[in-house]
């Protein structure tokens, strides 16, 4: 897979997201989901990697020196979003495509099929203001609620409090590192390097409540 062109600045914060081609799933079982979030942490780093280094031990793993700051994440059943700053140049492509490319030869080798896995090369969205990418946070992070709520941004929420259940065990994104849980997977991201919006696990879990309590205004 190629490296991308873009203009992607160093310090500069930027919205990724990919999905299968033809929307299909990307993630057929939990040992996908984790294979993709074990290569997030592997990726970031000008050494490369091998199929050893993916294991048990995976966030021992010496990365030496990483390409990008990572800031959250989210695995869905047929796309993925990632907030990233651009820490050395060509850091945000040469990233996607290791991550990419390991992630598709993976995913083919095990379900014994050819052919591209993406819709084509990684979507972005540069973060140009605070308030956006103070947004982004939230966005990323509630994106499991479509799975058990499909309209819920046009309709509401039903039910917050289950929502905010589902959402603290939703184990395929950071949701669970900004509630200052301690677990192996918060090594992927590099919170000091990104904006402090949310200083506690209250001011975390106060912002995602009043955007599940925003619903779309209808269409006139």
């Amino acid at each position: 897979m190629s490296i991308r062109k873009a203009n992607f600045a160093i310090n500069e914060y930027h919205h990724l997201y990919n999905r299968g081609n033809s929307k299909q799933e990307i993630f057929l079982d939990q040992e996908d989901y984790n294979h993709l979030i074990k290569l997030l942490y592997l990726c970031n780093s000008k050494r490369s990697i091998t199929c050893r280094d993916i294991s048990k031990n995976t966030y021992d793993f010496d990365r030496e020196e990483i390409i990008v700051f990572i800031g959250a994440y989210c695995l869905m059943p047929n796309h993925f979003h990632l907030l990233i700053k651009e820490k050395t140049e060509n850091g945000i492509s040469k990233f996607m495509q290791k991550v990419s490319t390991a992630y598709s030869m993976y995913f083919n080798k095990k379900y014994k099929r050819t052919g591209g896995l993406f819709e084509g090369k990684f979507k972005s969205k540069h973060l140009s203001t605070d308030r956006y990418l103070k947004y982004i946070f939230s966005y990323i992070h509630l994106n499991p609620i479509k799975l058990i709520e499909p309209k819920w941004k046009k309709v509401g929420i039903k039910n917050i409090k289950n929502a905010m259940v589902y959402l603290r065990n939703y184990q395929y994104s950071s949701y669970f590192d900004y509630l200052n849980e301690d677990r192996i997977k918060l090594k992927i991201l590099n919170k000091t390097k990104f904006p402090n919006y949310f200083p506690s696990k209250n001011t975390f879990e106060k912002e995602i409540v009043e955007w599940l309590n925003y619903k779309e205004p209808p269409t006139p």
